[in-house]
């Protein structure tokens, strides 16, 4: 890992000098594009440079959000400079002379608008798979062939820096507590399972998403390992549009309809999208061995299989209104649900033998085991921004709310095949509600054209309510355990208030942004005896950029962050759907805290080829990790377990995380493009009482696309992940890969596809190992994830474009995502 970093150093390094070196005596163009109606300033627009008698232009970049633009380090010579936007026409500025040394400025150019010839023409503007921008990655899934059949968690597999098992555990940068977002906004779909809840979103629903690692002030300080916002499509174009997406497979099934409207200053989304996985046989295999304190050896053998079915749907309408061109106001409400199954046998060899290995005892049963997971959850919002003559000055109000109802029920019974005992069994019923409001007010202040002030404050007011009620089996009948009923409570504030500013150093040298975050978490429990102290954190970031070349900029960043422990962590419920494996959990967490550096560099070449390597160091402490821990026996409210495996989360010690990113896309042809991401991480982990440990983990992935003639593109993407070392054991390494093939037709509207997941191997095999003080256990689950499937998509409507006068508002974080909830 040190020769990484130290290569990594040296590339830059040298890059940085080289670009220093070749900079001297060479010319600058400069300017600003405007709006020739409007007199608006034209963001991201696309500046083009071509050597006189060139087809293919010799340098390019896009103008920042003023409209700015500024084209460095060129040689001396006869330049044409062309400047593209959607919806204006080409504009060409023939004979730009650069002399060694000078600056050209151009000033003001003003490109017109073409509103009135775009009336019933298709417009595809296709961004690229993977934007690094100077605060996140955005991943653009609507640009990926084979993200489109799968859902958010198949989608999530191939976005850089993040890692996902089999089971739908997400990791960003190695480390699982991520704060989630849709549309920049919190939603209560994440709280009760997020599994089930990626599950939920179908790809075909997903317009990209944003990855960020190292999340500024504005930005809520929840979770260690960053941020990951999943935005949904929308359109803002005029008139009546849609699309409707539909694939049918034999794992899973998904479909998606988006319809939009707008007139002028108004617009509708509405969008429904459902998701289901047909039945799956999952086969498990575990054996454990364990002393006892008599000396004698306990050995307990586990061999299965479980079915189970997922489904879900989402739903939502947003209106949005340009009340003036500088207010804006936007309304969503939301509908979504999921649920799972899972039901199966199990058949158990419980033995005792002596230190001599003769047999004391010898158990067999079979365990039939069911449980039922549902979640319904409403989503709400009200938007509003105030863009003040100042350019760049805005006000900013969000209003959200998100209600779930979930419940949660399960049975198990053991029958005895060796021994005359009556069947024993259990079962519990667990509804349970979340409601979660956050108010917030953002203001932004530019002082002058590089330096700009914000500030804002929020209350997060969250009120969950679980109710358990527990039976046993006696004498072939179902009896209330009271000892095993009651209701939970749980209801925590935090009020928050933070600053940020954003500069220019250097003659814009360096692009700095730095601020503060301070947020008061206030909890109560109804729990006896359970106190949670109220606590206040102070949060800094800052990021530090610098453009070594228009094509290559290196940055630097620095977050603090917590992971305050979720509902499901401290819930002290027992999990007894498995009497020799129970889980619970832990009322007496502490928050997680993180301290996170980061360190990328960008390089984009006049091929297309884009490149970005990164590295990061992460230290948290009061680390918050699963500990497994063995019971010879073990009385849960007046019952007794035998042999059991007591699983609950808890504070354990420091991890230290360094770790690195390369991600290239490469346009080998015209026709052919690869695509790979190489993920790599050392962990350390120190616990008072455990052995240390230090662990290499990598995760790499290879995409290759490839354009055929009529309209047809096939593509292939395999992913590795290797396993790892924990505090307890090993985790599971696996292998996947998807193939797709589509034929475009009817000028584009419609397509039709063929996807295949593991298509040479029925199970992707899990292996995995668990050991402590008396006890080691060895599993093997088999998940059959071979599938094929059939894609359908139609896009139906006229579009109308026209730029709007005023951006839209930012998001949580501020960082130019869509004002109204995209798709919502």
């Amino acid at each position: 890992m040190r020769t990484f970093f130290v290569l990594v150093f040296l590339f830059v390094t040298t890059v940085n000098v080289n670009a220093q070196n070749a900079a001297g005596g060479k010319g600058k163009i400069t300017g600003k594009v405007t709006d020739a109606v409007g007199k608006q300033p034209v963001d991201y627009a696309t500046v083009s440079l071509f050597k006189q008698g060139s087809t293919s232009p010799f340098n390019g970049i896009s103008t920042d959000p003023k409209g700015n633009f500024s084209l460095e380090n060129i040689p001396a010579g006869d330049y044409r400079l062309t400047i593209d936007f959607l919806g204006y026409k080409k504009h060409a500025v023939e004979h730009v002379i650069v002399v060694d040394g000078g600056t050209i400025a151009l000033g003001n150019v003003l490109i017109d608008p073409v509103q009135n010839q775009l009336k019933g023409v298709d417009i595809v503007a296709k961004a690229p798979i993977i934007e690094n921008r100077i605060d996140k990655m955005v991943y653009n899934a609507q640009n990926d062939l084979t993200a489109q059949s799968g859902a958010a968690i198949d989608v999530l597999k191939k976005v850089p820096q993040v890692t996902v098992d089999i089971d739908g555990n997400v990791e960003l940068q190695g480390n699982a507590n991520i704060r989630f977002l849709i549309n920049g906004k919190p939603s209560s779909i994440f709280g009760a399972s997020l599994a089930d809840a990626l599950q939920a979103i179908p790809g075909s629903q997903i317009k990209s998403i944003e990855v960020i690692t190292s999340p500024g002030a504005r930005y809520d300080a929840a979770g260690t390992g960053g941020i990951i916002n999943i935005i949904l499509k929308d359109s803002k174009v005029q008139g009546i549009n849609g699309s409707v997406n539909l694939t049918a497979g034999t794992r899973q099934e998904n479909g998606s309809f988006n319809l939009n409207a707008r007139k002028g200053n108004f617009g509708v989304n509405a969008f429904f999208s459902g998701n289901a996985q047909l039945n799956t046989t999952v086969l498990n295999t575990s054996n454990r061995s364990s002393t006892e304190g008599s000396g004698n050896l306990n050995g307990l053998v586990q061999n299965g299989g479980s079915d189970s079915k997922r489904s879900g749907y989402q739903s939502g309408l947003s209106l949005n209104w340009d009340i003036t061109p500088k207010d804006l106001l936007t309304a969503s409400i939301g509908f979504d649900h999921f649920g799972n199954h899972n039901n199966g046998l199990t058949n158990q060899q419980d033995s005792v033998t002596d230190a001599n290995g003769n047999l004391l005892s010898n158990l067999l049963t079979l365990r039939n085991s069911d449980s039922k997971f549902t979640a319904y959850s409403t989503d709400y919002s009200l938007a509003y921004k105030k863009n003040f003559k100042k350019e760049g000055q805005s006000l900013e109000f969000l209003y959200t709310s998100s209600y779930s109802k979930n419940t949660a029920n399960y049975f198990q019974t053991q029958d005895y095949l060796n021994d005359p005992k009556e069947t024993t069994g259990i079962r519990g019923n667990n509804p349970g509600s979340d409601r979660e409001t956050n108010i917030s007010i953002d203001y932004t202040h530019p002082v002058t054209k590089t330096f700009t002030i914000e500030g804002g404050v929020k209350a997060v007011i969250e009120d969950l309510k679980n109710i358990t009620i527990t039976d046993t089996l006696q004498s072939g009948s179902y009896v209330n355990n009271a000892d095993q009923t009651y209701e939970f409570n749980y209801k925590r504030n935090i009020y928050a208030g933070y600053v940020s500013v954003s500069t220019s150093l250097f003659k814009n040298f360096l692009d700095v942004k730095a601020g503060l975050r301070s947020e008061y978490t206030d909890t109560k429990s109804n729990l006896a005896g359970v106190v949670i102290p109220a606590y206040n954190t102070f949060a800094p970031s800052a990021v530090i950029s610098h453009k070594l070349t228009p094509t290559q900029s290196i940055k630097l960043s620095y977050s603090y962050r917590i992971e305050r422990p979720d509902y499901g962590e401290i819930n002290p419920f027992y999990n007894i759907s498995d009497p020799k494996n129970i889980s619970t959990g832990n009322p007496n967490l502490k928050p997680e805290k993180s301290n996170s550096f980061e360190l990328g560099y960008n390089k984009s070449f006049d091929s297309g080829t884009n490149i970005y390597i990164g590295s990061f160091y992460r230290h948290n402490t009061d680390d918050i990790q699963q500990f497994t821990t063995r019971y010879e026996l073990l009385t849960i409210n007046g019952k007794d377990y035998t042999n059991v495996l007591l699983n609950q989360r808890a504070n354990l010690g420091t991890q230290a995380s360094l770790g690195g990113n390369i991600f290239a896309s490469i346009p080998v042809t015209k026709k052919l493009n690869l695509r790979t991401n190489i993920f790599l991480v050392e962990r350390s982990n120190k616990a008072p009482g455990i052995d240390s440990i230090k662990a290499f983990q990598y995760r790499l992935n290879l995409n290759a696309s490839y354009q055929f003639g009529g309209n047809i593109m096939a593509e292939a993407f395999g992913n590795y992940n290797s396993s790892s070392r924990t505090l307890q054991g090993t985790r599971p390494h696996f292998f996947f890969y998807t193939m797709a093939v589509r034929k475009q037709f009817w000028d584009k509207k419609a397509s039709i596809g063929l996807v295949a997941n593991n298509a040479f191997s029925r199970y992707i095999n899990q292996e995995s190992t668990t050991k402590g003080p008396g006890f080691n256990q060895s599993s093997i689950r088999q998940l059959p994830f071979r599938s094929f499937g059939l894609t359908l998509s139609y896009k139906f409507g006229k579009l109308e474009f026209s730029k709007d006068k005023e951006k839209d508002g930012r998001d949580e974080g501020g960082n130019n995502m869509p004002s109204e909830p995209a798709g919502r």
